[in-house]
């Protein structure tokens, strides 16, 4: 459903993303993981065509995105780690503002019902979007990215903001939409978060994939035991063993 091959992006001598090469599954819930700077965010831009790569093809739901942009695209849920509003539309509006976008014309009502009730928001409906809780901001744009029943959806950090109940909700979303035969790609640096929910993960560093892999995959990667959690895996791969002390003297 998702598919990188040699994706590159060079800026001057500088390579932020180096021979990327990913695969994501229909029905699958893949985690991208990496420390800051490792290229996470750039891989994102190219995969949604806001950023174009240096070399390299980004294939979604079997279109080029360079040849294809319009069909690719279509099929894409985006959810931003810093989501835009346009705070003088009410709720409602908005996902009608969204609708039409991806060229829904037909009666999106009981849509927009759908997902403003499955997120908590239906009483919000008419409400302006200004007067929302960070929290509730988020869930809208979450509704807002399947307003056309994406087959992909891509997610940055997905949990920033959210409260047990947000978060909640979130994950039993990404849950039902991956049963339902959507990949989601998901960054995040909640190892937890990734740990419990993702089917695979990909672990990005200084620009390359260092590990791919189900949970017990990554572990053979990171030489770590039998049942080591993710966070251990994650710093025995990203060089950050000097880490663990400090890490274990805060859990304190």
């Amino acid at each position: 459903m998702i598919q990188t091959l040699e994706l590159c992006k060079q800026y001057g001598g500088f390579k932020a993303v180096d021979n990327v090469n990913l695969h994501v599954h229909p029905g699958e819930i893949f985690g991208f993981l990496g420390p800051n700077g490792a290229g996470k965010t750039t891989t994102i831009r190219m995969l949604i065509g806001l950023l174009q790569p240096t070399s390299g093809r980004v294939i979604i739901d079997g279109h080029d995105l360079a040849r294809e942009p319009v069909a690719a695209k279509s099929v894409v849920g985006f959810i931003p780690d810093r989501p835009y509003l346009y705070e003088k539309l009410t709720g409602e509006e908005f996902l009608r503002f969204m609708g039409g976008l991806y060229g829904l014309d037909g009666n999106l009502g009981p849509r927009i019902d759908e997902l403003l009730r499955f997120f908590d928001l239906l009483d919000w409906r008419r409400e302006l979007i200004e007067s929302y809780s960070h929290g509730m901001k988020q869930r809208l744009v979450m509704a807002s990215a399947l307003i056309h029943k994406p087959k992909v959806i891509i997610v940055d950090e997905p949990m920033v903001g959210l409260d047990p109940r947000g978060a909640r909700l979130l994950k039993e979303a990404f849950k039902t939409l991956a049963g339902e035969g959507v990949a989601i790609f998901m960054s995040t640096h909640t190892l937890e978060i990734a740990e419990e929910m993702c089917d695979r993960l990909a672990i990005i560093n200084g620009g390359r994939i260092v590990a791919s892999g189900t949970m017990e995959e990554l572990r053979l990667s990171g030489k770590t035991a039998d049942g080591a959690h993710l966070e251990d895996v994650f710093l025995s791969l990203c060089g950050g063993d000097d880490m663990k002390d400090i890490i274990q003297s805060l859990k304190l």
